[in-house]
């Protein structure tokens, strides 16, 4: 079983993922490992360690981050600082990546892999028990309800406490949840991508998720860097940084993009606080099942995203960022085409 949770430091406000509770913002480790360019170990660490100290102690991870070289750092990390007590460790399944070429990947949602998966992932992460244990994509071989029902195994033999899927769509959620007690689902959800919010044959993800007392990790909150304000010109990517390939960043819809940014960037100047304040801020305004999971690899990242916790938004404020940024404004889609067929499954 695992150990009980002792308080960081500091501590943040709380919200519910089911009958998980977790603080109000969570920290996306990919990053770390994968995915942006190029890694270094020794800032991701003082990243983490400064997460805990904060309050961020839900850490999520992947074992196709890397792949599993995100799951090792995490664990090491965990090993060296003696924190696991200290934070509450959210991983996934389900994505296959080919180690020798990182464009090749398959999605497994069958029963026997989610259990050898849960293994390595426990071996590499150095603990006994997996607090959050998502299924990264909806296979579409396998039905929902074998790759729930292992997972479910899997709480019953002490190996994961809570279980969740990512990129879900409203009827597949209803019909895991039916298996087993569905504490999250794990999407995209920003100022830029709000597709969650659709209604699909009557029903949307956040309505499912108010529903079904299922909370919501919003993963890329800050649009993949973007909504920060940071990011400036295509050609500062690192040549292997996954944006390169990625359709809102490319050609006229940078442009587009970042005239948006431009708008928002005005408004957090108005309100006193970041561009990357004021989209977290945003996410956790619309709901409080939401828990943005914003990942960066420097510590001056989590201390700024830390900031967004204080910042209230009224009415007329929600107006003037709906007006600088409205819904489905955003150029290009979130994936390459291949890619999107996974999401909202």
């Amino acid at each position: 079983m695992s150990t009980p949770f002792h308080s960081p430091a500091t501590s943040l406000p709380t919200r519910q993922l089911g009958a998980l509770t977790v603080p109000a913002l969570g920290l996306g480790c990919m990053g770390m490992s994968a995915f942006y360019g190029a890694r270094d170990d020794d800032d991701s660490l003082k990243t983490l360690a400064r997460a805990v100290e904060r309050g961020v102690t839900l850490l999520d991870t992947a074992d196709m981050y890397g792949p599993h070289t995100n799951e090792q750092l995490v664990g090491r990390f965990l090993r060296e600082q003696q924190a696991r007590d200290k934070v509450i460790v959210a991983t996934k399944c389900g994505i296959v990546m080919d180690p020798t070429d990182p464009t090749k990947r398959a999605i497994d949602g069958s029963a026997a892999y989610i259990k050898r998966a849960a293994d390595g992932s426990l071996k590499r992460l150095g603990i006994d028990v997996i607090d959050l244990y998502q299924l990264h994509r909806v296979d579409p071989k396998t039905p929902i309800e074998e790759s729930v029902g292992a997972m479910a195994e899997l709480v019953t033999a002490g190996k994961v406490r809570f279980v969740g899927l990512s990129e879900a769509s409203a009827k597949t959620l209803r019909r895991a949840h039916a298996v087993h007690p569905i504490a999250s689902v794990q999407s995209e959800y920003s100022l830029w991508s709000r597709d969650l919010e659709d209604v699909v044959d009557g029903d949307s993800v956040l309505s499912a998720c108010a529903g079904l007392n299922i909370g919501l990790l919003a993963y890329s909150p800050l649009g993949r860097g973007f909504l920060t304000g940071q990011i400036k010109r295509f050609e500062d990517f690192a040549a292997d940084d996954y944006r390169r390939f990625t359709p809102r960043f490319q050609g006229d819809n940078f442009a587009k993009n970042l005239a948006l940014v431009d708008n928002i960037a005005a408004v957090a100047a108005d309100k006193g606080c970041t561009p990357a304040q004021l989209a977290l801020a945003w996410v956790m305004s619309r709901a409080p099942f939401i828990v943005p999971i914003p990942g960066t690899r420097r510590v001056a990242g989590l201390d700024d995203n830390v900031g967004a916790v204080d910042v209230a938004l009224s009415v007329a404020d929600l107006a003037r960022i709906d007006a600088a940024f409205p819904k489905h404004a955003v150029a290009g889609t979130r994936y390459p085409t291949a890619m999107m067929a996974a999401v909202n499954a």
